[in-house]
């Protein structure tokens, strides 16, 4: 059992790992052993945050903004070149959102959010095929694990039209790939977080104090921890998880499940 959510060896991808919830990702997947490479729009951020998390492990910095296929061509040319063509798990989190009336929610809502959190994941998938499946094994099977929401399982009311439907759709496109790839070893699962202290959640904080009407909602009432997010996707990531495939998880103190 001592080497069950051991990653020690891997080579991982987290996009939008320098911040919030892809942070917290990208430190659960170095301490248990991965060399983990982070994505951000701004170098500067991605730069700093690579250079904290090095005292965790091998970290390393890919400035880049998923905003058009292109970009997410080079990223996947980035990565084969920062890992020498070695990768293991691919954590697609960057994200976009976009919040708003619906009687006034404009057009330019969507193309940018379905591009970020939609269609720049499967780009990047497609891309990094040969790298995964140069890593992979039956009994070790590479991973690709797509950041989704409880937005896209559940009505939230959050009036974010685009992001939803976004979320809705990255899961979807989760099963689909699992389908499609098992027989190639890799897997692919869909993570479905609630609310966890981050910059989307800002609003609804005071620094620790959460708004009570939020904890109401949540069947747990308390927002998410780093390591409870972290855990999830190392357990994905690891042999622990290496016979799950095509499942969507939510980690959300019981939105999904208790709703």
């Amino acid at each position: 059992m001592s080497d069950l959510f051991d990653l020690t060896g891997k080579y991982a991808l987290v996009t939008g790992g320098a911040q919030g919830l892809g942070r917290m990702i990208a430190e659960g997947l170095l301490r248990a052993g991965a060399t983990v490479a982070i994505t951000s729009r701004k170098a500067d951020i991605c730069e700093a945050a690579a250079t904290e998390m090095a005292a965790l492990g091998k970290c390393i910095a890919l400035p880049c903004d998923l905003s058009s296929p292109e970009a997410a061509v080079d990223l996947a040319a980035q990565v084969r070149a920062a890992f020498g063509g070695k990768l293991n798990v691919i954590v697609n989190n960057a994200g976009k959102t976009f919040g708003g009336p619906v009687d006034s929610y404009p057009d330019k809502a969507w193309p940018g959010v379905m591009m970020v959190n939609v269609q720049a994941p499967f780009t990047l998938i497609r891309e990094l095929l040969p790298e995964l499946e140069a890593t992979a094994t039956p009994d070790d099977p590479a991973r690709v694990i797509n950041i989704g929401s409880v937005a896209g399982k559940v009505t939230e009311r959050l009036s974010a039209y685009s992001y939803s439907a976004s979320k809705a759709a990255i899961h979807m496109l989760s099963r689909d790939l699992a389908g499609d790839l098992a027989h190639r070893n890799i897997n692919v699962n869909a993570v479905m977080p609630g609310f966890f202290p981050t910059k989307m959640t800002a609003h609804m904080r005071d620094n620790d104090d959460v708004d009570p009407v939020v904890l109401d909602h949540i069947p747990m009432r308390r927002m998410g921890r780093a390591d409870e997010i972290a855990g999830v996707i190392v357990f994905l990531a690891s042999r622990a998880g290496s016979y799950v495939t095509g499942a969507e998880i939510p980690v959300d103190g019981g939105l999904v499940g208790c709703g």
